[in-house]
């Protein structure tokens, strides 16, 4: 179904059947480079097989971690095994080259806040598309605590000049679970009591990952601290399925009549699953269920059966929780639905400016698009007529461009498709193998 370059899409009576997605990214980040952060050996098993979360393990041998990778079982190979020696607090060695983060803004992030407390000068880089993403939201917090960087307008390449920190307060302008991730990790590794106040709650890996490892963190309200100097112990842990990748399929068949899709091992963190009360808001049958827990993460499975489509408006409270499963809602509000959204000025800032270029990729395809300072409204009051949408390298709308083809009443062929592996490698063999004609 794909190519290099492009994939072809061609229009099909329905999805069905049962899916694994591959680790989530935001754990997989976590638990490899906390390993790297405590002492002993961390085994991480269905470490996702993205793009992104290979250029962690990238950056993390390049600070003198040994990194060790398995593929998986013979009939999942990409479900991965990573195993982590740990350097413990402060532990990394001075590079003898720039990190090269790829296209991961978590990476750049995270390792800014790790890094921060280490006392060398580090330099991370990344393709063309990280090298646009803000990172003085970062820099702002870290040089709070005593950190100096080097940067060109507050984008990479980005240098980070660790030394002793301090503590500090900090509340996020924006709301950014990456922002918030950086200054615990700092506050890790910094005398005293380190701070970080929520507005809105954004995804709480991180805290439940440092628990893991054996931190204590106090959380009251949208307040999470974190003692510095607490050693972390290295753990073994499987990653659940990500939500966020699951979300395609979830979508797919919400928005194709008489399909019926089960997501086994799927994450189910509380701060992750809003998506499925929106598709029940939409019309869509969705049944959840946890079977177990591990190191604070819940996982279980979802089914998720097509119902008929009713508009949908996500506003500034609805979107921190659904950030990256709004191009993926656009597509299914192209199968007969309505989307509204706004508050998602975040949206500009990612691998694209996604509202442009979601917008753009719709209209291509026959969709009716009106764009929004910070968000869109997007009308599927007639059917796509197919076209040639481009992903402009950007993975989620790569996949959200292939799923609205599957209602269109012609052929689709997705412009940059090679985008995908970034998260999800395998997605388009996963999507012919959903696709059902009877």
């Amino acid at each position: 179904m794909a190519s290099a370059l492009e994939a072809r899409i061609t229009p099909v009576r329905r999805v069905a059947g049962q899916v694994r997605v591959p680790g989530d990214k935001s754990i997989s980040h976590r638990y490899a480079l906390i390993g790297a952060l405590a002492t002993g050996t961390t085994r991480i098993t269905n470490y996702s097989p993205g793009g992104d979360c290979s250029s962690t393990l990238d950056c993390l041998r390049r600070l003198g971690v040994a990194v060790h990778v398995q593929p998986g079982p013979a009939d999942r190979p990409s479900a991965r095994s990573v195993t982590i020696e740990g350097r413990g607090l402060r532990g990394f060695q001075a590079p003898d080259r720039d990190l090269d983060a790829g296209n991961s803004g978590t990476t750049t992030r995270l390792f800014a806040g790790a890094l921060a407390a280490h006392p060398f000068a580090t330099t991370i880089t990344g393709d063309e598309s990280l090298r646009r993403r803000p990172m003085k939201r970062v820099i702002e917090p870290l040089s709070r605590m005593g950190a100096r960087f080097e940067s060109t307008n507050g984008s990479l390449p980005l240098t980070i000049i660790g030394s002793s920190l301090t503590p500090v307060e900090y509340t996020p302008t924006v709301p950014s679970a990456q922002v918030k991730s950086a200054i615990l990790l700092a506050g890790l590794q910094t005398p005293g009591r380190t701070v970080v106040h929520e507005i809105v709650p954004t995804r709480d890996h991180t805290e439940l990952a440092l628990s893991a490892f054996g931190a204590s963190l106090d959380r009251a309200g949208g307040s999470i601290a974190v003692t510095g100097n607490q050693p972390l112990t290295a753990i073994q842990g499987a990653v659940p399925g990500d939500p966020s990748s699951a979300t395609f399929w979830a979508v797919a068949a919400a928005s194709l009549p008489g399909s019926d899709v089960e997501i086994l091992d799927l994450g189910l963190n509380s701060s992750r699953i809003a998506l499925f009360d929106v598709l029940a808001r939409a019309g869509a049958k969705v049944e959840r269920t946890v079977d177990a827990v591990e190191h604070g993460e819940p996982r279980g499975r979802v089914r998720i059966r097509h119902g008929a489509l009713q508009p949908l408006t996500l506003g500034p409270d609805d979107v921190p929780g659904l950030i990256d499963e709004i191009p993926a809602l656009a597509a299914m509000a192209t199968a007969g639905g309505e989307l509204t959204v706004t508050g998602a000025g975040e949206l500009r800032v990612k691998e694209s400016d996604r509202i442009s270029a979601l917008a753009a990729g719709f209209r291509a395809m026959g969709g009716e698009v009106e764009e929004y300072a910070d968000g869109f409204h997007l009308r599927g009051r007639s059917r796509l007529t197919g076209g040639a949408p481009d992903a402009v390298g950007d993975h989620r709308l790569a996949m959200a461009f292939a799923i609205a083809g599957l209602a269109a009443s012609g052929p689709t062929t997705v412009r940059g498709a090679e985008a995908v592996d970034v998260s999800y490698p395998e997605f388009f063999e996963t999507l012919a193998a959903l696709v059902r004609e009877d």
